[in-house]
């Protein structure tokens, strides 16, 4: 997701004022979040190497790619460090590159399915959520080697969601709030990355997520969405409106007025309006209209994000997400 996420240049222009509790964040967003998602990703894991059967693994897979999702909008830290975000969910994926890994592994007769360390060296396109989903929606003549495959990733992402969770609670969280981590070394510096994982994780949302399947009135693309194949993109999208509002709720309690409170709750009433878990309708005039209309609600939440968050800040947004649809 990282590779996808738009650049975001932020210039200081003033000093910074206390307009974002770092420590809040810290302990009431981020720390429970990745408890949560490294809690569910064991039990995915633990699933699997009992019984990798679609109908065994399929709740498990929903908990735990649920609680990546909610998650995921905090991009930095261990999970910048580690490179775990484009394995975790590599999408978009505008060249089918999961489609010929998972085909070149059940091709070959590879320890990688049996052995975890040797599947961190596979391609990250074959280790996540969505190499998974694939294997748990879609039929493949070698079912011994869809159940090794599935059995591998589930125990990479279990593996991956323990090493992160680990660092956040053994020290990276403390001193991310104090301001006393390598990338971050002073509290304008960690103000500005709770602010950027915001401000572009809405910009992934409106060019990506809703983007990529609107296409254009005359050329929508369905089935780019997100995770259709699971019927799980409005899912995606509400989960991390969610995650991203509460984010502002924690973080920016001191600056957030009731417009953009409002705008969240706007944005999130329309995208529970919709009956349209894999954003199908995008193909269809009368549904699409819908869909535009919320990737419009997100657009106004951004747009007072910047306006109301960025100005608090001191902080110049220099990204494009607000220049045209």
């Amino acid at each position: 997701m990282t590779r996808f996420f738009l650049a975001l240049t932020v210039g200081v222009l003033t000093a910074l004022p206390l307009a974002a509790d770092t420590g809040k964040a810290v302990t009431e967003h981020i720390l429970p979040r990745y408890a949560d998602f490294a809690k569910q990703a064991r039990a995915l894991a633990d699933v699997a190497s009992k019984d990798c059967a679609v109908t065994e693994m399929l709740p498990a897979y929903t908990a735990a790619y649920d609680a990546w999702i909610a998650v995921s909008h905090i991009q930095f830290g261990p999970v910048e460090s580690r490179g775990s975000a484009p394995a975790l969910s590599y999408w978009p994926d505008p060249k089918n590159r999961t489609g010929k890994a998972i085909a070149r592994l059940m091709a070959e007769d590879t320890s990688a399915l049996t052995d975890p360390e040797e599947f961190k060296e596979v391609s990250i396109a074959a280790q996540g959520f969505p190499a998974l989903e694939r294997l748990l929606t879609e039929d493949h003549p070698d079912q011994g080697a869809a159940c090794d495959l599935r059995r591998a990733i589930a125990t990479f992402i279990g593996q991956t969601a323990g090493d992160l969770n680990g660092d956040w609670q053994a020290g990276y969280g403390a001193g991310f709030a104090q301001a006393e981590v390598p990338s971050y070394q002073t509290p304008e510096e960690t103000r500005r990355a709770l602010y950027t994982a915001l401000s572009t994780s809405l910009a992934y949302l409106h060019d990506q997520r809703l983007g990529r399947p609107l296409g254009s009135f005359d050329k929508p693309y369905p089935t780019r969405a997100e995770a259709r194949r699971s019927g799980r993109s409005l899912r995606h999208i509400l989960l991390n409106l969610g995650a991203l509002q509460d984010l502002t709720q924690v973080a920016f309690a001191d600056v957030t007025t009731p417009a953009l409170s409002s705008s969240f709750q706007e944005a999130i009433a329309r995208a529970e309006a919709l009956d349209d878990p894999s954003l199908a309708g995008v193909a269809d005039p009368a549904k699409r209209f819908k869909i535009e209309v919320l990737q419009r609600a997100v657009r106004d939440v951004q747009e007072l994000v910047a306006k109301q968050i960025a100005g608090a800040l001191g902080i110049a947004a220099g990204f494009n997400a607000l220049d045209g649809d």
